[in-house]
């Protein structure tokens, strides 16, 4: 991701933060998953951060959705980026409950050897599953069904033939 990409995105998210009366300061850094984009949570009420956040996060995956939608568009391929919205240290936190998750059925189906689903995910956070379980060579993961009740499925990776 360039430079101007990150810029790019810190000047939409800082725009759309003064549009909602939040003032807070918006950093934005490259990472190997994309580009972050910080909210500033030290100049915020309780009552700011909460409303950001929404319900398990819902909002902040709203405006990440809108982020790398509308930041996305008319860009080259090779100009396209991920955008991750970041506050008060939410995203840092849910991906390490979402590690413990991953772990724990993966042993789960390991043990088991049947298929497990897991509900109540965001289509970002069944994607940080997938791509958290996607070097694990026994197991293989797909989503089920359709919005507002699509699943995560986790099951043992059927064994292929050599003789095909």
């Amino acid at each position: 991701m360039s430079d101007k990409q990150l810029e790019r995105g810190q000047q939409w998210l800082t725009q759309l933060l003064e549009l909602g009366k939040i003032p807070a300061e918006v950093s934005a850094t490259q990472e190997a998953d994309g580009c972050w984009l910080t909210i500033d949570s030290t100049q915020l009420t309780h009552e700011q951060v909460a409303l950001l956040l929404g319900e398990n996060g819902r909002v902040l995956d709203s405006i990440q959705y809108l982020a790398s939608a509308i930041l996305n568009i008319g860009q080259a391929p090779e100009e396209k980026g991920a955008y991750t919205i970041e506050l008060d240290g939410y995203r840092v936190r849910r991906l390490a409950q979402l590690r413990e998750v991953a772990d724990n059925i993966a042993a789960s189906v390991r043990a088991s050897g049947q298929e497990e689903e897991v509900r109540s995910l965001s289509s970002a956070e069944r994607r940080q599953i997938h791509t958290l379980l996607q070097d694990e060579s026994d197991l293989e993961t797909f989503s089920r069904g359709e919005e507002p009740d699509r699943r995560l499925v986790v099951k043992l990776r059927t064994p292929t033939s050599d003789l095909d």
